[in-house]
């Protein structure tokens, strides 16, 4: 199947099948953000109005520490859904990034289905490319696709559960981070890792602090499942059994702040302005949403997706009055992890 049909049936799937996580927890009940709680503060001793959610991420300034996640590209109706995404995050002050450019690179005159700078010329802007396609495209091939698209660093992708539910799925990923290494070498602008749904541990992101990398976003179990989204065009039975695999979202952030210091992105599951204020106060930087962006789009356009975010950004902000935390950096540690 080509890049192309199988990006249209992601679409389908994602908005008219239920693939979220069916536990909560992804089986681990001690690490949702369920069990994280904000240490309330009753006298916060601070005006909510003074609260500043504004942060930098790889270079550009954000309004507050929130990105719309990757979603999709390569086909006719990702234009539209792009650029209602990047008018709505433009509107907002928040990044986005941009689905797999893998169809664009193959194809370039698909390159239209990722333009959103002429609705979105400020925000932070990621263009996406797998881990498995970085040794049959040069340094020199993707710095063409992030410029075409104006994309401000790279997202490389890694996604090894989905890879072994799809039918056409690439899952050698021998030698990926040497290729990765030597990517981040070569590359003018930076370049970070995202997980696409099923978490990054302790040992991965250890080996990714030594290729230079400059943001994980770990991506964890807990919201969609890539492996129920690809196993439902493919391997019913395996995907049944698998669904719920992988790191939850709460233990990643936790594992990779051990061992990473550069920025660390929450993502999986992330459903609410409240749950982005644990994710930063238990040591995440910012927080990525990809379904909700999605959903709202399909229902009401640009507009839906801006009053969906304006409503994160303000639950962010009053769970920071509530805690006392005038600005990001006074979050963190703001936060009580149950046993």
């Amino acid at each position: 199947m080509s890049t192309k049909s199988r990006k249209t049936e992601h679409i389908k799937i994602a908005i008219n099948k239920n693939v979220q996580f069916r536990k909560k927890t992804a089986g681990f009940e001690n690490v949702s953000f369920e069990s994280v709680e904000l240490k309330y503060k009753a006298l916060p001793e601070l005006d909510k109005k003074e609260v500043d959610l504004s942060t930098e991420f790889l270079g550009k300034k954000l309004k507050a520490p929130l990105m719309a996640e990757a979603i999709t590209g390569g086909v006719e109706e990702a234009k539209k859904i792009n650029k209602d995404i990047a008018k709505a995050c433009e509107a907002v002050g928040v990044g986005m990034g941009l689905g797999s450019q893998r169809a664009m690179i193959e194809k370039p005159e698909l390159k239209e289905t990722y333009i959103v700078r002429d609705v979105a010329p400020k925000i932070f802007l990621a263009g996406n490319i797998g881990i498995t396609e970085l040794g049959k495209h040069s340094a020199k091939e993707i710095e063409k696709a992030l410029d075409g698209v104006g994309a401000d660093a790279l997202a490389v992708h890694i996604n090894a559960a989905q890879a072994a539910m799809q039918p056409e799925g690439e899952t050698n990923f021998k030698n990926r981070v040497e290729e990765l290494r030597k990517l981040v070498k070569e590359l003018k602008k930076p370049v970070y890792v995202k997980e696409v749904g099923h978490g990054i541990g302790l040992e991965t992101a250890k080996a990714l602090a030594k290729t230079g990398v400059k943001a994980i976003d770990v991506a964890g179990a807990g919201g969609t499942s890539w492996i129920a989204v690809d196993s439902l065009r493919g391997k019913k039975g395996l995907g049944e059994t698998f669904w719920d695999f992988g790191i939850p979202t709460v233990q990643s952030i936790k594992e990779c702040r051990k061992v990473f210091k550069g920025k660390i992105i929450a993502s999986g599951g992330i459903r609410t302005g409240l749950d982005c204020a644990k994710a930063i106060a238990i040591g995440a930087d910012l927080c990525g949403m990809a379904l909700p962006v999605l959903k709202a789009q399909q229902k009401g356009g640009s507009a839906a997706v801006e009053k969906y975010l304006k409503k994160i950004v303000e639950e962010m902000k009053t769970a920071m009055f509530l805690v006392g935390a005038k600005d990001l950096k006074q979050l963190r540690g703001k936060a009580v992890v149950k046993n």
